[in-house]
C-alpha cells in the first residue's frame, strides 16, 4: 500500500499525533520547565493500597541484579539498571514504569527497602534532571507515579531527610508534568489512567480542595466517556478491564480511607466493569481472546473479582461492548460480533469479528490463538490477522489491514483500517436454547460477500450447532468467486482422535470430549500457532472447513459433548 492510497482518516491521525508530539516536546523545554518547579509537599498523607499481585522471591532477583520486565530477563552485572543500554522497549517501559516496587514492598525487609531506595535514587539521579525520552512518556510516568505512591513506605523506610525531600520533589514535578501533558494524550487506556494518577495524588499529597474537585472532575469524564453501560471499554479490549480495575478499586478505596466521598462516575464504572469481567471469563479463569487478549493471570483475576459484590450471572448480551455470551450447564460460548473500535483505539484490535471461543467444565477446546503481549511485535500482526480466529475468511485475507507504509507505524501505530463498518445481531434465545444471528460486511469491497454466522446452543449445554453463510447484498454486483475457510482453533491441551465414522473427537478429559461434524464439508485438520500460551508461543491444531463460495454458500457444522474415544489424528 502506497502513502498516497492512505485514507483522509489516517492522514488525520497522523497530522493529530504530530501535533501531540510537538506539544509534548515543548513542554518538555527550557520554555515549560519551570512550569514543573515549585513548592515540595511536606508530607506524604496516605499510601494507596496496590492489588497487583507481588512475589517476595521476584525482590531477591531484583537484588542479585536480574531484572524480568516485559517477558525479558536482563542481569545488570551489579550496575544500576538505569545505565544500560537495552533495545527492548517493554522492558524499559517496565522497568521505568516501577510497578516492580511491588515485589520490594512485599518482601518486608530492611534488604529490600535499602534496594528500593538505591533504585529509586538511581533514577531521580539519571532522568529526574532532564524530561526527555521513554522514561518520561506520559504512560510511563502515570504508572511511575502511581507506583511511587503507592510504595513510598518502602521507598522511604529508613530514608534520611534528603533522600525523603527528594523524592517527594520528584513527586510532585512528575505530578506537574502530568497534568500539563494528559489532555494531549491519545485517546484510550493510558490517558484514563493517567487521570486516575492524577487523582491518586491529589489524595495522597497535601494539596488544595479545589485540585482535588479538578483531579476528580476530569476523572469522572474520562470514566463516563471511556467505561461502556454494561462495563466494557471502549477499545473492545477484554484485556483493558483487568488493568483499569487494578488501578479504580484501590483509588476507590484511597477516596473513602481519605473520608472523601468517592465520586459517582468511579463507582459506577467499577459496578459496570466487574460483571464486564465475569462476562470475558471461562470457567477455567482464562479471559477469552479478544482484540489484544493474551495469556491470563488466574490470580490476578480473581484477587480483582473478590471486590465484586453484585453477584449474579453475567449478561448473555453485552450490547454496547459488541459480544454475546451463551452458557448453559458447564458449557459457555463467548463471540466478537461488533465491528472494530474506533481508529485511533484499534492499534490492538484484531480482524476476527463473528469469531467465538468454547469452553466446557475447566477445559477450552475452541479458541482464538490470542496474542503474546510479552515478546515484542514479532508476532503481532500473525495473531490480528483473521487466520488466527475461529471464524471465516475468503482467499486467506483478512477482513481488515493493519500494515501501512514503511515508517507510518512510528506515527500513527498499527490501527485496523478498512473493517468491518456494518455489524448486525440478532439474539435468538429460547426456554430451552441459546442463540444469535451475526453478520459483517468486512469482505463486501473485495468480493461482494457478507459473511453470516448463527450459534445455537441446546441440550443443556451439549449441543452447539453452527450455521455459515456467504451472502451477496441486494442491488450489488456479482460477488466474485472465492475459496472460503472456516476455521476452528483448539486449545493446545485438548487432543484431536478421529472415529471410524470419519468425525473429529476433541478430548479435553475422560469425562469431557466432543465430536466435531459437519455435512457436506470435509473437516481436515491443519498445523496452528496458540500465541496465549504461559511460556510463549506454541504448536496447536485446527479444524479447517474448505470451499467454493460459487459451489456453496452455506455450511452447517456442530460440537456435541460425548465420552467416546477412537485413534489419534
Amino acid at each position: 500500500m502506497q502513502a498516497s492510497g492512505l485514507s483522509p482518516l489516517l492522514w488525520d491521525l497522523a497530522a493529530r499525533q504530530a501535533w501531540r508530539r510537538l506539544r509534548r516536546r515543548l513542554r518538555a523545554g527550557p520554555a515549560y520547565r519551570w512550569r514543573y518547579s515549585g513548592r515540595t509537599p511536606e508530607r506524604l498523607l496516605i499510601a494507596p493500597p496496590d492489588l497487583r499481585l507481588a512475589d517476595p522471591e521476584t525482590a531477591r532477583e531484583i537484588y542479585n541484579g536480574r531484572f524480568l520486565l516485559g517477558g525479558h530477563l536482563v542481569e545488570t552485572g551489579g550496575e544500576s539498571p538505569f545505565l544500560l543500554d537495552i533495545d527492548h522497549a517493554f522492558w524499559l517501559e517496565e522497568l521505568h514504569g516501577f510497578r516492580w516496587l511491588r515485589h520490594l514492598h512485599a518482601a518486608q525487609t530492611e534488604l529490600a527497602a535499602a534496594n528500593a531506595r538505591a533504585l529509586v535514587s538511581d533514577w531521580i539521579t539519571l532522568h529526574g534532571r532532564r524530561i526527555s525520552g521513554l522514561a518520561w512518556h506520559p504512560a510511563v510516568t502515570a504508572r511511575r507515579l502511581i507506583a511511587w505512591l503507592q510504595h513510598s513506605a518502602i521507598v522511604l523506610q529508613g530514608a534520611d531527610l534528603a533522600s525523603y525531600r527528594q523524592y517527594l520533589k520528584m513527586l510532585a514535578v512528575q505530578v506537574r508534568y502530568l497534568r500539563s501533558v494528559t489532555g494531549e494524550m491519545p485517546d484510550g487506556e493510558e490517558r484514563l489512567r493517567a487521570r486516575t494518577a492524577l487523582a491518586f495524588a491529589a489524595l495522597s499529597l497535601p494539596t488544595s480542595p479545589s485540585a482535588l474537585r479538578t483531579a476528580t472532575r476530569h476523572l469522572s469524564t474520562e470514566l463516563d466517556r471511556q467505561i461502556l453501560p454494561d462495563g466494557g471499554h471502549i477499545s473492545r479490549n477484554p484485556r483493558v478491564i483487568l488493568e483499569l480495575l487494578a488501578d479504580l478499586l484501590p483509588l476507590r478505596q484511597t477516596y473513602a480511607n481519605q473520608a472523601e466521598a468517592p465520586p459517582p462516575a468511579l463507582v459506577g464504572a467499577v459496578e459496570r466493569m466487574l460483571p464486564a469481567l465475569r462476562f470475558f471469563r471461562h470457567r477455567d479463569g482464562s479471559l477469552a481472546r479478544f482484540n489484544g487478549m493474551g495469556v491470563t493471570t488466574h490470580d490476578r483475576v480473581a484477587a480483582i473479582l473478590r471486590h465484586d459484590d453484585t453477584g449474579g450471572a453475567p449478561l448473555s448480551h453485552a450490547r454496547h461492548s459488541g459480544y454475546q455470551r451463551l452458557s448453559m450447564g458447564s458449557t459457555t460460548v463467548i463471540a466478537d460480533t461488533a465491528a472494530p473500535p474506533p481508529l485511533e483505539l484499534s492499534n490492538m484490535a484484531h480482524a476476527g469479528c463473528l469469531s467465538f471461543e468454547l469452553s466446557s467444565g475447566r477445559n477450552q477446546f475452541i479458541v482464538n490463538c490470542g496474542v503474546d503481549n510479552l515478546s515484542g511485535e514479532a508476532y503481532r500482526p500473525l495473531a490480528r490477522a483473521t487466520a488466527a480466529h475461529s471464524t471465516a475468511t475468503l482467499n486467506d485475507t483478512s477482513q481488515a489491514r493493519f500494515a501501512l507504509p514503511a515508517g507510518w507505524d512510528d506515527w500513527v501505530g498499527t490501527p485496523l483500517v478498512s473493517g468491518p463498518r456494518q455489524v448486525e445481531c440478532r439474539r435468538e434465545d429460547a426456554a430451552d436454547a441459546q442463540g444469535f444471528v451475526a453478520s459483517h460486511d468486512g469482505y463486501v469491497t473485495r468480493f461482494g460477500l457478507i459473511h453470516e454466522r448463527k450459534l445455537t446452543l441446546t441440550q443443556g449445554g451439549a449441543l452447539l450447532q453452527g450455521v455459515d453463510r456467504f451472502i451477496q447484498p441486494p442491488d450489488s454486483p456479482p460477488a466474485r468467486p472465492a475459496s472460503a475457510a472456516i476455521r476452528f482453533h483448539i486449545h493446545p491441551d485438548i487432543q484431536v482422535y478421529r472415529d471410524d465414522a470419519g468425525m473429529l473427537i476433541l478430548a479435553g478429559d475422560v469425562t469431557d470430549t466432543w465430536v466435531f461434524s459437519c455435512s457436506g464439508v470435509e473437516p481436515v485438520v491443519e498445523e496452528s500457532i496458540f500465541f496465549a500460551a504461559v511460556a510463549g508461543p506454541c504448536r496447536s491444531r485446527q479444524i479447517v472447513l474448505h470451499f467454493r463460495t460459487s459451489d456453496r454458500a452455506e455450511v452447517n457444522w456442530q460440537l456435541s459433548r460425548t465420552h467416546s474415544f477412537a485413534e489419534s489424528v
